[in-house]
């Protein structure tokens, strides 16, 4: 019994010694069981997951003036030594999250109804926020059985599983981390501003229009007898009039008017232009349109497309696996399944269906006998006198049948997605655009919605990107933003 007691306090103190270190942005030792180096070896995985799955915006110009400030905050904050890296997502959600080790991102959607630089840095200064306090390690340490007591039982007993740590973050970072950790974001946000020369006061002004939009949205369901779609993104946690918000941002200093960063017609500039709503060219970013063989087909996402000589290949972003098309003549009337086992001169095929799509016919399966070159998946689509021979390979095996599963069921989207072209294929997809105009003594938002093809809501819409909802009306010369 003693030598278990001791045993336990051993591993109390062992743990106790590695789990705490002085952060210098709470100002206290921090009961976290995970170094600075594994934080952020965690955050660049998951950094790489998430750009290989998720759309970037591409704007040099914009992605350099959000890395700008953004490293101007982080210079500023109690972690200046930490690398940090900052993305625009290409969504139109209004949302901003950052990663652990120092990655921040921030919705497209956000920036279009940000007004300000010194808005802007009040987002990513909140992100920032997040990282210095490393909140989202402080909490896998709190949901992993109180952190502590589970390391004793790995310790003591040699029993215990960690979970995969890079599953944390996915649902905290994006969602948000608490109340109280979410205002301490909001008060190193603050400070960190002020250090860099910006109104803190700026944070208050996107909490603002932030709710703004969650009044919208809560009419709108109303109006259309619908569920209003909770809103779970950065500042999501605070009221409208926030007391202790208010009282964070105060105590991070005043600057006097001559010295505080604002910088809107700056703003202005670098975001003329920016994308609204749906990326058409994003979402279709994958899709490959043949134009002299009239054919399209969409590749799983990320995945990069060769149009060669010979075939068209795309690989996976790891290079774990390809689909191949090929081309060839069609053999007269044979039908899809025997055309296909021609094709590799086998009798059978083993998890074989029969297509049917797009007024197409054709058939796919798997080899019964594998050589180490042969394909994993293959089919056979008919369109007009040629037909097209579609061939998924994974490079190497995996270990387990989920994984090989989850590959095979990326070929057979593909396979099925395949159709004949159509003329808005190779159209320029309808990409609506923010620009900014200078008001006179006519306008009002309800007759330029008149103008603009942004859905029924389009007055709605044009004072939420303002600034101006639920009423108002911009001042002659005023710069304000419309929709082409």
């Amino acid at each position: 019994m003693h030598t278990l007691k001791k045993r336990l306090l051993t591993a109390l103190l062992v743990v106790t010694a590695a789990g705490c270190s002085f952060n210098p942005a709470t100002n206290r030792p921090d009961l976290v069981l995970m170094s600075e180096e594994k934080e952020i070896k965690i955050g660049r995985e998951m950094h790489e997951k998430l750009v290989a799955s998720t759309p970037i915006y591409s704007d040099p110009i914009l992605t350099a003036y959000v890395e700008h400030v953004g490293q101007k905050i982080a210079k500023a904050s109690d972690r200046p030594d930490l690398t940090y890296y900052f993305t625009i997502i290409d969504s139109q959600d209004i949302n901003a999250f950052a990663l652990p080790g120092g990655y921040v991102y921030i919705n497209r959607g956000l920036l279009t109804y940000l007004h300000s630089e010194a808005e802007m840095a009040a987002v990513l200064a909140h992100e920032v926020g997040h990282i210095t306090a490393r909140h989202a390690v402080r909490q896998k340490t709190a949901a992993t059985g109180a952190g502590v007591a589970s390391v004793l039982s790995v310790l003591v007993t040699g029993s215990g599983v960690v979970g995969d740590v890079t599953n944390l973050w996915s649902t905290a970072a994006v969602k948000g981390y608490g109340r109280d950790m979410e205002l301490e974001a909001d008060r190193f946000g603050a400070q960190y501003m002020y250090n860099a020369g910006y109104d803190p006061q700026s944070m208050i002004n996107v909490i603002a229009l932030l709710k703004d939009q969650e009044t919208f949205a809560r009419r709108r369901a109303r109006v259309e007898g619908k569920q209003q779609q909770t809103y779970h993104g950065v500042f999501s946690s605070h009221p409208r009039n926030d007391v202790r918000l208010r009282e964070v941002v105060e105590a991070a200093g005043k600057l006097p008017d001559d010295k505080k960063i604002t910088k809107v017609e700056y703003y202005r500039e670098k975001t003329d232009g920016i994308v609204y709503g749906t990326n058409a060219q994003e979402s279709e970013k994958n899709r490959f349109n043949h134009k002299s063989l009239g054919f399209s087909l969409l590749f799983p996402e990320g995945w990069t497309v060769e149009n060669l000589r010979s075939a068209i290949v795309g690989t996976a972003p790891d290079k774990s696996a390809t689909l191949t098309i090929k081309v060839d003549k069609r053999d007269g009337n044979q039908p899809a399944d025997m055309a296909l086992r021609g094709v590799y001169d086998v009798r059978s095929l083993e998890q074989d269906e029969t297509l049917n799509q797009y007024r197409l016919e054709g058939h796919t399966g798997k080899l019964p006998i594998k050589s180490s070159d042969s394909p994993d998946r293959v089919a056979i689509l008919f369109y007009g006198s040629r037909q097209y021979i579609l061939e998924g390979k994974i490079s190497e095996k995996p270990k387990d049948t989920k994984a090989a599963t989850e590959l095979d069921n990326l070929f057979l989207t593909s396979i099925r997605s395949f159709r004949p072209l159509r003329q808005t294929d190779i159209a320029k997809p309808d990409i609506k655009r923010v620009r900014y105009v200078q008001a006179n003594d006519k306008t009002t938002f309800a007759s330029l919605a008149r103008h603009m093809e942004i859905g029924e809501y389009a007055e709605e819409q044009l004072r939420l990107l303002n600034g101006y909802y639920p009423r108002g009306e911009p001042k002659p010369g005023e710069w304000i933003k419309i929709v082409q």
